[in-house]
């Protein structure tokens, strides 16, 4: 009986890795998309409710790198002016996310690398690119703690 089990652990290692997340997956997917909604919204604070109010919370990017929520808020509220300015702008984007990859690290961290893609609402090209998370489980639940993104 012990080896018919080692079997299906080897033939299905997906089914045994999913347990373990502990629903972790899906409530960072859930975090995701309503940081998304928040960016359909043109809301600068509810798509940055995902990440933690942390001084060592990081954002890196092409331009290098921010620390802490407040200079995150600032560059993003610099790059994207149409987005997130005070009047419905021509050039606002939808944001969505394609996960590609997904591992717990210990207990209390997830990686995740995701395509992230903005679909102009007038029309036109999207322009889409990668990102790296690094999640840790807080209090109020899963909050990005490093976002590497191009």
């Amino acid at each position: 009986m012990i080896r018919f089990l080692l079997a299906l652990l080897l033939v299905f290692p997906g089914v045994a890795l999913a347990r373990e997340d502990g629903g972790a997956r899906a409530r960072i997917e859930a975090a995701m998309a309503a940081s998304a909604a928040g960016w359909d919204r043109g809301d600068l604070n509810a798509f940055l409710a995902v990440y933690a109010d942390d001084p060592s919370t990081s954002f890196t990017g092409t331009k290098g790198i921010e620390r802490g929520l407040g200079p995150i808020r600032a560059r993003y509220a610099e790059r994207y002016r149409e987005q997130f300015g005070p009047d419905p702008r021509p050039n606002r984007t939808r944001l969505s996310f394609s996960f590609e990859d997904f591992r717990m690290i210990g207990a209390d961290h997830a990686h995740v690398i995701a395509r992230w893609t903005l679909t102009p609402v007038a029309g036109g090209p999207a322009m889409t690119g990668m990102t790296s998370l690094l999640f840790h489980r807080e209090a109020g639940g899963w909050k990005i703690v490093a976002d590497h993104s191009s």
